[in-house]
């Protein structure tokens, strides 16, 4: 697709360039990021699960201050547009709840701070958390028969597709030498731990997930004038991870343990709220939610860094808004122009018919398939405890 260039006003430029270089150097997650995780599930093997070590972390930067002080002195009220001014006023405050965030690591008041930028777990999306649990089939999960190298071959054709239609999109994969991490994105960039290891039938939607998700809408937010649609604008995660999730079902292939694992997560949420120790949250879902002792433990995990986090209850909060609003027939390609809220598609709509913003420069790769857009017609009518396949559909 070629693109009509559209120019920023140029202190809405300078804003937005500064908010997006700041995005990157507060780097929230990393910083919550334990890196003795294998000590820790070593610690609480040996304990027969009752206790944990502590997790370690790398150090904190030590101009988070400074990096405050710049945020807050951007003169964002001087931008003439009052569209862009909204957005960027809002992920200006964002920011700030961030730095907050990584301040507060370890320290008594870090489940406040997390409350504060993610929101606490509701009790209706609790009680469909509990309903997934008992209304969702338990299955047998299947061998991990796939290794990272096997991972990192099928991505490196996924992101071939994509450099295909657009030059510009330049995300690569990378081979992360830390075990233990799993299968993450990282700046539109898709890292494969060295030991990881999944089902062959899980590849293409995981990728889907990272790729044809969080690398795509990357890169179809650095295309837009307003750059800070690439780092995400406020409260971008709900909506990002509700569409990560639902690629999986479009691609023909979300288990049911899936789905029991976000349940899991709003449950493992809820618990660190209520300052549950992770050998606590550990065995609610391995008994209640009946995830396995490794899945349990790192879903409890992801629960506790920085001292109780609730980022993880909006995978299935954003799923179930995403039902909703496509229940309500929502455009599903417009969802693609860059990371953002569902809150925020009305001024982008209207930044849209104005001119200001572009539509998508490039869909996921599944919708090229038929059986995708059946499934994507079909969902506008499903309920989120239906959203599972039980075995691998073409």
């Amino acid at each position: 697709m070629s693109l009509k260039k559209i120019e920023l006003p140029p202190h809405a430029h300078e804003i937005d360039d500064a908010l997006d270089d700041m995005e990157s150097h507060i780097d929230w997650l990393g910083r919550l990021t334990p890196t003795n995780l294998d000590n820790v599930w070593q610690g609480l093997c040996d304990s027969s699960f009752k206790d944990a070590p502590p997790f370690e972390y790398t150090p904190l930067p030590e101009d988070l201050s400074e990096t405050r002080e710049r945020l807050l002195s951007l003169h964002i009220h001087d931008v003439v547009n009052p569209l862009y001014e909204a957005l960027l006023i809002e992920k200006q405050r964002e920011l700030d709840r961030q730095i907050e965030l990584v301040r507060m690591r370890d320290k008594p008041g870090f489940v406040l701070a997390s409350l504060d930028l993610f929101g606490n777990v509701a009790d209706r999306l609790l009680d469909s958390a509990r309903e997934i649990r008992d209304n969702v089939p338990v299955c047998e999960p299947e061998p991990r028969d796939s290794d990272a190298d096997a991972v990192i071959a099928v991505a490196r054709d996924e992101l071939r597709w994509y450099s295909d239609r657009c030059e510009r999109f330049a995300h690569t994969v990378v081979k992360d030498p830390n075990p233990g991490t799993q299968l993450a994105t990282f700046q539109g960039n898709l890292h494969v731990a060295c030991d990881y290891e999944v089902p062959t039938a899980r590849i293409i939607p995981l990728l889907q997930h990272e790729i044809g998700t969080h690398s795509l809408t990357r890169h179809n937010g650095r295309m837009q004038p307003l750059q800070v649609l690439e780092c995400g604008l406020a409260d971008y995660d709900r909506l990002q991870e509700g569409l990560a999730v639902l690629a999986e079902y479009l691609c023909g292939y979300l288990p049911p343990e899936r789905l029991r694992i976000l349940a899991a997560r709003v449950e493992a949420a809820h618990m660190a709220v209520e300052e549950k120790t992770l050998a606590e949250i550990f065995a609610a879902l391995h008994e209640d939610y009946r995830l396995d002792e490794y899945a349990a433990f790192q879903t409890a995990a992801r629960a506790k860094r920085g001292g109780g986090l609730t980022k993880d209850a909006l995978y299935l909060r954003g799923l179930i808004e995403l039902l909703a609003y496509l229940g309500h027939d929502g455009d599903f390609e417009i969802l693609f122009i860059g990371k953002f809220a569902l809150k925020q598609l009305h001024t982008l709509e209207k930044m849209l018919d104005e001119g200001l913003l572009h539509p998508p420069d490039i869909l996921p790769r599944y919708l090229e398939k038929p059986r995708a857009r059946e499934r994507l017609r079909l969902v506008r009518k499903l309920d989120v405890t239906q959203l599972y396949q039980e075995t691998p559909e073409q």
